[in-house]
């Protein structure tokens, strides 16, 4: 089953690309992320109380999760989510976003004491570059200097988010750490509401379906899978799977939403997959 996972999260983490528009149109960012995350806090909660797990950590090991909290939850999430709302191309973000298997595995060498293989680093070459044919670049479109700072942020944040995670000292179930995770999560975007943005929330049928989604989906789902890939596996091997995500999310787009899927976006699905695989098999 475990080897199931990474296929898993790439589907379920594609997936969150579709619903993330309609949470926009419907909410401000941060708004929507407070309430997402309050949700996540609150089911890790009475997970860990239904599984009998020890919530009362000590200080260290809660600072390191919360903290793990405010970068991927926090920054990278709040990043993407206000990028695409000041009007970033969600093919561009998602193409910022998809450096960060190179900048981690740039950074895991020195940081981690990984050996990064040079068949990592044709598989990494390989996956951005499969990655950048499927969501391509329109030259002429406008990109708002707001969002592409927001997104860089975003970057930078969740190699951050996956370097500190892999150095964790800590060996707290994933549901006891995920829940100080969320906590961190919308703790940071409380204090944004407080002081920068102005909140609101529109609760339509459409909101309420892609908020259920990413709430259930993505956050109990895709990330306690990827907090489970980082642990047990090294940073590097893990993040080259992200390149899968731009590819799979246009499928699900063509899919779902009818948007079109050229034989180019095919071509950058087969090279990224390519890539993927020589990068993360042993």
């Amino acid at each position: 089953m475990t080897k199931m996972f990474p296929f898993i999260f790439i589907i379920l983490w594609s997936s969150a690309f579709i619903t993330t528009k309609p949470l926009i149109d419907n909410s401000d960012p941060f708004s929507a992320l407070a309430f997402r995350f309050s949700i996540v806090t609150i089911g890790f909660f009475l997970f860990s109380l239904y599984s009998r797990q020890k919530i009362l950590i000590n200080k260290k090991n809660l600072i390191e999760s919360f903290f793990s909290g405010v970068l991927f939850h926090g920054l990278y999430l709040g990043g993407v989510f206000f990028s695409i709302s000041k009007g970033m191309p969600t093919g561009i973000a998602a193409l910022i976003v998809t450096l960060q298997p190179i900048l981690t595995n740039a950074l895991s060498g020195p940081i981690l004491n990984e050996n990064v293989t040079i068949k990592q680093w044709i598989g990494v070459i390989l996956g951005f570059s499969g990655a950048a044919l499927v969501l391509g670049l329109d030259i002429g479109s406008k990109i708002p200097l707001t969002g592409l700072i927001a997104t860089i942020v975003a970057l930078i944040a969740i190699t951050s988010s996956t370097i500190w995670q892999k150095k964790l000292s800590n060996n707290l179930p994933l549901s006891v750490s995920n829940m100080y995770q969320a906590l961190g999560g919308v703790t940071f975007h409380i204090i944004i509401i407080i002081f920068f943005a102005k909140p609101y929330i529109d609760f339509t049928q459409t909101f309420i379906i892609a908020m259920s989604h990413q709430i259930f989906l993505v956050s109990f789902g895709a990330f306690t899978i990827l907090m489970y890939l980082i642990k047990n596996n090294s940073a590097s091997k893990t993040v080259s799977i992200f390149f899968l995500i731009p590819a799979t999310s246009a499928f699900m787009a063509w899919l779902f939403l009818n948007e079109n899927l050229t034989n180019l976006d095919l071509l950058g699905f087969l090279i990224t997959t390519i890539g993927v695989y020589i990068a993360t098999r042993d």
